[in-house]
């Protein structure tokens, strides 16, 4: 029975783990998603109610939060994901995966699949698990419950299954790594404290600060015309626009000219990827030489300076780190470099972030955010208009205090209502999330820090070991998040231990049937956002947190399931074993039905019990939380540490800025590449990816890769309505819809290029295809590609090739540095060349004549299916 014309309210934020953004209202006719649109706060709230809030510029500008959501793109076209036609319908299995027989691991990614029914699918599962706990025990079972996906709760999508094995014995988890902050999370805590990723989370009314006192803003590796769209919404843009009003100007740093600084900035500093260190080096030499920094600030807010001024002077290496040295290396003349840190001296400057990029994800990427720190100390940050800010994540971790703006009064949670796993809990049996590979192949191996983005910095020193206590390592892999090739470093050495003969069992359950997915031995059907009741916020868009009864707009697809309702599915087979599987799925859930659940989780939220009414909050479908009361008089940022750093100290162990970090030289004595001092590192632990080095003769590009403009991390790769614009796909001669890859008009003129071709980008660990965008968007020396694009496998694991144009396949394995595991994903090598598709495809004719595959929407499940063709 289809459900009947309504409007629901959901969050369309992606973030997955139980919190949310981007608000909207569905419109719902005939059991169908017919429209996705804003909410208007005004048709249930006064400007009074909600303490509504102006700030003041310069020239008498203001900004004001306004009432209805700033609603991005991709909530708007999020029914056409909905439909996808690559949608999983039913449960499947690979054809020649046999749990009682040959279950040929080196056919995963190559294998087709066949439908089959919820029964046996589930029968399977709950056999598998019965025999590796006997065979293995219960940490033979890995669960990859991290990442980004979609906001639920009751429904979570990453972890359920989680709350059944903890009942059953234990498992081992895959760590949620800080992924689009791994320098700050590595780094710049070493620097500032900052807990528990790094990056500024003193924020409070630096947004007002900026517009009344700040001259300039840098905006570092920061497109928050394109990052915010899943994780804020449209506001952010209108504060820049505002920042433009009141005069600041916006210099854009950045290998290209990305969509912020195509609409904001000023200036642009086309850096090359990955080098970021020696620009920030070649400013401090600057500063230092010519006496233009705060050195009483420093003497008074800051340890360890004159460990910083022994290097960039040159006493330690005899090389001084001049902007004539800083030139090659990075790109930008030494003039510009002379210049930028000129004004710098002489105005008030702030530095703004959106998370991604060479900048934060690149190897060493710790050094260029510890370096940030050293600039922003030496002059003042926490004085009038000098401040690092996000556009993103404002209420990180529920801390209002991340947010620019005024904060509501509280940051609602859906913990009690959360059936997904906790980001750190399990500590004793996790894995980094860079390291997984190895377990998948059956190795032992030691890291430092258990990598969560939770984690604070002491857990960087702590030594940490897998297999633990005598284990057996991981046997069976089970997913919710069958995106780890597409979305991390080390893609094609990850494909390949996925078919690694230790790997005895792959459970995959997503909505989509996209990247390793197609590698899964079982793969379940879950259902999107609208097919599901649920309880949702939005704490990250920046006008007013909320509440959400999640409605269920639209019957589940096919046969799809809520990940909630699949793992319930798999704990009835297990009861059937007794023991510790002995009522199992009751001891889960309790016995509570989703109602109940969504009940607990709003009357637990956070908001006082003298403004709860579940009743009231059903019928109206949200509740806004208003702004803090005096909010006016909240401190300014880091305000009170630049007036008195022994009352407001940081978070570091002096309290101080440190220049040199007395713990990491404690604990990593012999680290040369993460010491206790920020340095340029040239290469190492791994890594040899500069454009001097002898590996750049053969692969001679920098790889620039961002988060995309028109996916979120691996998703909405289908959606026609994006693949109708031009700078979405290349369309090739084949007819295939290629992922684009930009290239400078003088680099494409030596390589025989033009806007269209087919190219591969490729080096030693494979290649990936992609289509031709020629433009002086993005410097001469880089190829730029955005992450997360579809993969369409022609080769999978080492020396691959793939036609989708996933530009992680072919990203280092090795971490941001020895004992940092952090992901690199953009910065390193690679070199590019024109290809003949029609060759390739007498090379490959399968895999190239997927025959319903469509340039308008992509890949289609059916070819992956006997029987469904």
């Amino acid at each position: 029975m289809k459900i009947a014309d309504t409007t629901v309210v959901h969050n369309l934020g992606l973030e997955a783990c139980g919190g949310g953004a981007n608000m909207v209202a569905a419109d719902v006719k005939d059991g169908k998603l017919v429209r996705i649109r804003p909410v208007h706060y005004d048709e249930q709230y006064t400007k009074d109610e909600l303490n509504y809030w102006t700030l003041t510029g310069r020239n008498g500008t203001t900004f004001e939060p306004g009432m209805k959501s700033y609603t991005p793109p991709f909530p708007l076209v999020y029914k056409r994901r909905t439909y996808s036609k690559n949608r999983v319908a039913h449960p499947m299995k690979r054809v020649d995966w046999d749990p009682q027989g040959e279950r040929h691991p080196e056919t995963r990614g190559t294998s087709k699949y066949v439908r089959i029914s919820w029964d046996e699918a589930t029968e399977i599962i709950a056999a598998e698990i019965k025999r590796v706990h006997d065979e293995y025990g219960p940490y033979s079972i890995l669960c990859q419950a991290d990442g980004h996906g979609e906001s639920k709760a009751v429904h979570a999508p990453h972890g359920c299954m989680t709350r059944l094995l903890e009942l059953c014995g234990g498992y081992t988890v895959q760590a949620r790594n800080p992924d689009s902050w791994e320098g700050w999370y590595w780094g710049a805590k070493h620097a500032w404290g900052m807990d528990p990723v790094g990056q500024n989370t003193h924020s409070t009314n630096t947004a007002q600060d900026i517009a009344q006192n700040c001259d300039a803003m840098l905006y570092w590796g920061c497109d928050l015309e394109t990052t915010t769209s899943a994780w804020g919404g449209q506001l952010a843009s209108k504060l820049a626009y505002w920042f433009d009003d009141c005069g600041i100007k916006h210099i854009a740093i950045a290998p290209d000219c990305n969509y912020t600084a195509a609409v904001h900035a000023d200036k642009w500093f086309p850096v090359l990827p990955n080098t970021d260190a020696a620009l920030q080096l070649a400013i401090a030499y600057v500063w230092l030489t010519e006496g233009t920094y705060e050195k009483e600030y420093v003497e008074t807010h800051a340890i360890g300076f004159d460990w910083l001024e022994y290097y960039v002077l040159g006493n330690e290496d005899g090389v001084p780190k001049t902007p004539e040295w800083a030139e090659p290396i990075c790109g930008i003349p030494a003039y510009r470099i002379k210049a930028l840190a000129r004004y710098w001296a002489r105005h008030n400057v702030s530095i703004a972030h959106c998370n991604g990029g060479s900048f934060i994800r690149a190897a060493f990427a710790h050094e260029p955010a510890r370096l940030e720190v050293y600039l922003l100390g030496m002059q003042g940050v926490g004085m009038p208009g000098r401040i690092s800010i996000k556009f993103i994540e404002w209420t990180l971790f529920g801390m209002t205090s991340c947010s620019p703006i005024p904060p509501s009064k509280l940051a609602p949670s859906t913990a009690a209502a959360y059936n997904g796993w906790i980001i750190g809990s399990n500590a004793d049996h996790m894995i980094a999330k860079c390291h997984v590979h190895k377990a998948l192949r059956g190795e032992s191996f030691s890291w430092y820090g258990h990598g969560t983005a939770a984690n604070d910095r002491p857990d960087q020193f702590v030594k940490l070991e897998f297999p633990t206590d005598g284990n057996a390592g991981i046997k069976m892999l089970w997913s919710d998040n069958p995106a780890f090739s597409t979305s991390l470093n080390g893609g094609y050495e990850y494909q390949d231990a996925l078919k690694s003969d230790n790997l005895e069992f792959y459970l995959v359950q997503a909505p989509w049937f996209e990247d390793d997915a197609r590698f899964a031995d079982i793969v379940l059907p879950i259902c999107t956002k609208f097919e599901t009741s649920d309880f949702g916020t939005d704490c990250d868009s920046g006008q007013w947190n909320a509440v959400i009864y999640e409605q269920a707009a639209i019957d589940p697809v096919g046969e799809a399931r809520s990940d909630w309702e699949a793992v319930q599915a798999v704990a009835e087979k297990l009861e059937r074993y007794g023991g510790v599987y002995e009522d199992v799925k009751h001891r889960m859930t309790g016995g509570k039905t989703v109602e109940q659940q969504i009940r607990e989780g709003y009357e637990a939220c956070g908001i006082p019990a003298d403004e709860l009414d579940f009743e009231a909050f059903k019928r109206n479908r949200y509740q806004l939380i208003p702004t803090v009361e005096g909010w006016e008089n909240q401190m300014v940022g880091l305000s009170g540490f630049a007036q008195n750093p022994e009352m407001f100290p940081l978070e570091t162990p002096s309290g101080k800025i440190e220049y040199y970090s007395p713990t990491l030289a404690e604990h990593f004595p012999d680290d040369h590449v993460r010491g206790p001092v920020a340095h340029w590192i040239e290469a190492g632990d791994g890594h040899d990816d500069r454009l001097n080095s002898e590996r750049a003769k053969k692969y001679p590009f920098l790889v620039e890769s961002n988060h995309p403009r028109w996916r979120v991390h691996a998703e909405f790769d289908d959606v026609e309505w994006f693949r109708e614009i031009e700078t979405c796909k290349v369309v090739g001669p084949d007819g295939y819809a290629y992922e684009p890859v930009w290239l400078n008009p003088s680099d494409a003129a030596k390589l025989g290029i033009q806007s269209g071709d087919v190219v591969s980008v490729f080096n030693e660990r494979g290649a990936v295809l992609g289509g031709a965008r020629v433009t002086e968007r993005v410097r001469d020396g880089v190829v730029y590609m955005d992450h997360g694009a579809n993969s369409d496998v022609i080769v999978s694991g080492i020396g691959g090739l793939d036609r989708g144009g996933d530009i992680n396949l072919i990203c280092p394995t090795h971490t941001s540095s020895k004992n940092a595991s952090g992901e690199v994903t953009s910065g390193y090598l690679a070199g590019v060349e024109k290809v003949d598709v029609f060759e390739l495809a007498a090379r490959y004719p399968e895999e190239f004549g997927r025959k319903n595959y469509s340039p308008e929407y992509g890949a289609d499940v059916r070819d992956y299916l006997i029987g469904e063709e």
